[in-house]
């Protein structure tokens, strides 16, 4: 029972963090560029829950998000499914409390996330490839991510020992020794 309802309040989530992106978001830009909220929430997803839910959230939550924004289908889907992959093995391998870490985390994604689906919209789309103007997206949308990851952390850290302990059935103190 517990898992079902951690399951609706990650959906319940995806629908906060889609109206915060949409009607927040998009009055507080930087240079006229927002921050993508879906890509931490994702990789929270992949830090916190199990592997499974993490890939299954990133490639629905990409596919909605395709069909809402995108211009091709699929894109946000595939890089988003990286992004709760990373979340995943960035949890095998590295610790969740320290914030410098997790903001290590957030930039590596967030690089990972851009340039996937810049290289794919080039393929797919064929656009002329602008690479100033892309890496100056790129640098403000990874300074406004680290921006949001440390205001939002401790919230993110709370809920996310909750689904932890929930999902994967381990304690956070028994886990490393």
């Amino acid at each position: 029972m517990r898992k079902l309802a951690i399951v609706i309040s990650l959906i319940l989530m995806f629908f906060l963090t889609y109206f915060f992106q949409v009607n927040i978001f998009s009055y507080f830009t930087i240079a006229g560029i927002s921050p993508n909220l879906f890509i931490i929430y994702i990789l929270f997803i992949g830090l916190y829950a199990t592997q499974f839910l993490g890939i299954s959230f990133g490639v629905i939550f990409g596919l909605i998000l395709d069909l809402i924004f995108g211009r091709t289908i699929g894109i946000s889907a595939v890089m988003l499914c990286v992004v709760a992959y990373l979340g995943s093995y960035f949890d095998k391998n590295f610790s969740k409390e320290s914030r410098l870490t997790i903001i290590f985390m957030v930039i590596g994604s967030t690089l990972i996330y851009e340039f996937g689906a810049y290289f794919l919209n080039s393929i797919i789309l064929e656009f002329n490839r602008e690479l100033l103007y892309f890496t100056k997206i790129v640098v403000v949308e990874v300074l406004y991510n680290i921006l949001i990851t440390i205001i939002i952390y401790p919230l993110i850290q709370k809920f996310g020992y909750i689904i932890d302990r929930n999902l994967k059935h381990t304690n956070i103190l028994t886990r490393y020794f």
